[in-house]
């Protein structure tokens, strides 16, 4: 029987070959997207899940209050939260800090490397998170002073072999740390990056207790990422509300100011799809965005299942004869059920075969564009086989089921006679899933076309700040006698190549997050309920000058005011959380900062400082002198590999044995958008797919339908029907399916894209053209469709359709 059924299926794939390359190419292309999607959706949700107790470990989150308004949100907080936590709360386990040392220059004999992440962390670090050691104790590795942890690759990099415990490590050239572990290389799935491990007790070593002041137990000072482990069973939310009391009691001292903060407790596999706060130790994704792709992921799959369901029903007509002799020789309906879902399982078969193929080739393109390590060894997973054979399933049934119910319902004695009649349920249903394939597919390109205008806008908007030919020179990081004389030295010897314009050093630059924060900042005499927040760069005399940034009242810094290094310049928002609504009215002004007085002798415009995902934010710039940070350089656009190599020279003489790592701001600028354009294209690549797999179905769906009305189409030619007539009437049917299909996912896509455009700050207002591009970009796709074998259709000769009569 079996063997039966397969004969039979495969005569009927070679009979039509037309209909079921569409079937089988539609369902590998859908399968295909679906599984590429699953895998990178699957990559994005499984951040963290890795560690032993990940589902007990928590961050300490600090938001940050002025006044009752939230005024910063921290990923970490003040050095004395975790500790105090673990104290008087019960519900906590254990805990760690992590402290971010800065960019290092690491050592060994006559190899060095410049180490990107380095931290400082507790001893508890390996009794929380999972990361295995390839050599040394987990449970001593970070307890002494002068201790460090290093990944494989530092070890491969400095020392040519991981076995190197025991062995001493150079920072800096100043700094000797003993390697108490080796660490196996960190999974791709962590939000936590690292290149080396410092022990926490180096930091405290390095700033020990002095004058009442213990960085240890600080609640003033951020800059500090808790995690917290939880016992087991304990209610994180009962956990945080233990927390209020403690934190009010620390802030007491400043309960005049109106200054707070609130700790709250975020799980640890949730920080990289829904955490985007300061402080955050690496960019983090979009849970939005990964289930949106999701979303499509779904679409994909439905729309080349309707295609199956489509064209099998649609072809029940040819094969009514066949259902009718067979129940007419006593074939049960049940039989012809399993006939027609065992063909639709054996093209399924065929159709993940095929996938396969298409998965292999497209894996490494797709990881490349969305920038995440997925990798062949997704096939050796078990899960990934379990996906792929749940699809096969789901995918059998319901492609098969609804065709094999309408064919094996045939009744034999209408079949017999020829009276065998479209059922129009059957047609309504029909039309119903294309009006589906229409509306996700404009849904797709409305959200397609909205990504893409939004970027587009984000990196055609004007900064407020000029960041073109400047090339950035990242902070020195050897120890020198005299930092500012070497540094002035370095400029004067540099600012003589004509090709350099000016050369600026700052603790930040645009494109980067502003390290600096500084709170409890107001008027020279105002109340401390007024005191605020505000992000402070701190940069020489040319700074504010070299970026060339508007000045709306005053000054800025120059070298011919001496006393210019107690005074300070705000950006526009600044002035105006100062109280000020016109920039003329702050100059002159002085403001408390941490206990000194500095004068207010500019304003400038506000600027993006980052992406126009961010708000302006209240920006103080300092005036200070031998301040050691980046170091912008003007340069013209001629000669620049030169220009480059004569800047490392002097920077080689000024510097010797420190880094020389450079990088071009607007290039740096636009990699904040790398995430939104990788979105964007995998985005509109599978939108793409889509809507290609919904014109696979359209196109076969179109085929059989003018093989029905061939005849009609003869006899209205020879009762005088023009071809353009023929067209109109056969476009009339599928232009109402788009509309229908519009008029259903343009409120849809109106709501989906307004939520995320909020994501941002700056975006583009929501306007019909991004509905009305969709609708017509649909409309001329299905009619493109049609009109392919259509035209072919209305052109035939009517007696080559007539001659049958």
């Amino acid at each position: 029987m079996l063997k039966n059924y397969l004969l039979i299926a495969f005569r009927n794939l070679s009979k039509n070959k037309a209909f079921s390359f569409i079937n089988i190419f539609g369902l590998a292309i859908g399968m295909a997207a679906c599984l590429l999607i699953l895998q990178y959706v699957s990559f994005e949700l499984s951040f963290d899940n890795f560690h032993e107790k990940g589902y007990r470990v928590f961050r300490i989150n600090q938001d940050r209050y002025d006044r009752g308004k939230l005024s910063t949100q921290w990923a970490g907080g003040a050095f004395a939260a975790a500790s105090s936590f673990k104290a008087e709360v019960p519900e906590v386990e254990d805990f760690v800090k992590i402290v971010p040392a800065g960019n290092a220059l690491a050592t060994y004999k006559d190899d060095k490397m410049v180490i990107q992440h380095d931290y400082y962390c507790g001893a508890s670090f390996f009794n929380i998170f999972s990361f295995p050691l390839l050599s040394g104790d987990a449970k001593t590795a970070l307890t002494e002073p002068n201790t460090v942890v290093i990944t494989e690759e530092v070890a491969k990099k400095l020392f040519h072999n991981t076995d190197v415990v025991g062995q001493t490590l150079t920072l800096n050239t100043t700094k000797l740390l003993k390697i108490t572990g080796v660490l196996k290389s960190l999974p791709a799935n962590t939000h936590l990056r690292f290149d080396i491990l410092q022990s926490y007790a180096t930091l405290m070593k390095e700033n020990p207790p002095r004058d009442g002041y213990n960085m240890d137990n600080a609640w003033y000072s951020d800059g500090c990422t808790g995690y917290v482990l939880l016992k087991a069973g304990a209610d994180p939310r009962v956990a945080e509300a233990k927390f209020l009391p403690i934190v009010k009691k620390a802030y007491q001292p400043l309960a005049s100011q109106g200054a707070t903060a609130v700790y709250t407790l975020q799980s640890m596999p949730s920080i990289h799809l829904y955490s985007n706060r300061m402080f955050e130790i690496q960019p983090n994704g979009d849970g939005k965005s990964v289930y949106l792709l999701l979303g499509i992921a779904i679409f994909v799959i439905i729309i080349a299942w309707i295609n199956y369901i489509n064209l099998a029903t649609a072809r029940g007509v040819g094969r009514a004869k066949e259902v009718g002799v067979r129940k007419t020789l006593g074939s049960a309906k049940g039989q012809l059920i399993s006939q027609f879902m065992l063909e639709a399982m054996f093209l399924n078969g065929l159709a993940l075969v095929l996938a396969m193929a298409f998965i292999a080739i497209c894996l490494p393109i797709l990881a490349n564009i969305a920038g995440v390590q997925i990798g062949f060894a997704l096939f050796l997973k078990p899960v990934f086989w379990l996906t792929v054979f749940g699809i096969f399933l789901v995918g059998t049934f319901f492609s098969g089921f609804y065709p094999a119910i309408v064919l094996s319902a045939f009744k034999p004695v209408e079949v017999m006679k020829g009276k065998l009649t479209a059922s129009p349920k059957g047609i309504v249903l029909r039309k119903g899933m294309v009006v589906f394939q229409f509306a996700a597919s404009i849904f797709l390109l409305i959200g397609a076309l909205t990504v893409y205008r939004q970027i587009q806008f984000m990196q055609s908007q004007s900064l407020g700040v000029n960041i073109d030919q400047t090339l950035v020179i990242k902070a020195p990081l050897v120890k020198v006698d005299s930092f500012y004389r070497s540094m002035s030295t370095f400029k004067q010897e540099s600012l003589k190549i004509p090709a350099i314009k000016s050369i600026t050093v700052s603790t930040a630059v645009p494109g980067e997050a502003v390290g600096w924060n500084a709170g409890g900042i107001k008027l020279t005499g105002a109340s401390d309920a007024t005191a605020d927040q505000y992000r402070i760069i701190g940069g020489d005399y040319d700074f504010l000058g070299a970026y060339g940034l508007k000045v709306l009242a005053g000054r800025v810094f120059s070298k011919d005011f001496t006393t210019d290094p107690k005074t300070v310049v705000f950006n526009k928002t600044a002035v105006i959380k100062l109280g000020f609504n016109n920039p003329q009215q702050a100059l002159g002004k002085r403001i408390d900062f941490w206990g000194d007085v500095y004068e207010i002798i500019g304003v400038v415009d506000d600027f993006h400082q980052q992406s126009l995902r961010d708000k302006y934010d209240a920006i103080i710039f300092r005036c200070i002198p031998d301040v050691r940070g980046d170091v912008s350089v003007k340069i013209s656009t001629s000669n620049v590999a030169q220009t480059v190599a004569v800047l490392k020279t002097n920077w080689d003489s000024f510097f010797p044995g420190d880094q020389f790592d450079y990088f071009f701001l607007d290039e740096h600028f636009n990699d904040q958008y790398k995430a939104d354009q990788r979105f964007g294209q995998v985005f509109g690549i599978f939108t793409g797919i889509a809507i290609f797999v919904a014109c696979l179905g359209l196109f076969g769906l179109v085929s059989f339908t003018i093989v029905q009305r061939t005849k009609e189409i003869g006899i209205r030619k020879v009762l005088g029907a023009t071809v353009n007539s023929i067209l109109q009437l056969l476009y009339k049917d599928f232009a109402m399916l788009v509309l229908i299909s519009f008029l259903i996912s343009a409120p849809i896509g109106w709501y989906a894209i307004s939520k995320w455009l909020d994501g941002y700050a700056f975006r583009i207002s929501i306007n019909p053209v991004l509905f009305i591009v969709p609708f017509l970009s649909v409309l001329v796709i299905a009619f493109a469709t049609v009109s392919w074998l259509s035209v072919r259709a209305a052109l035939t000769n009517p007696v080559k359709s007539l001659k049958t009569e």
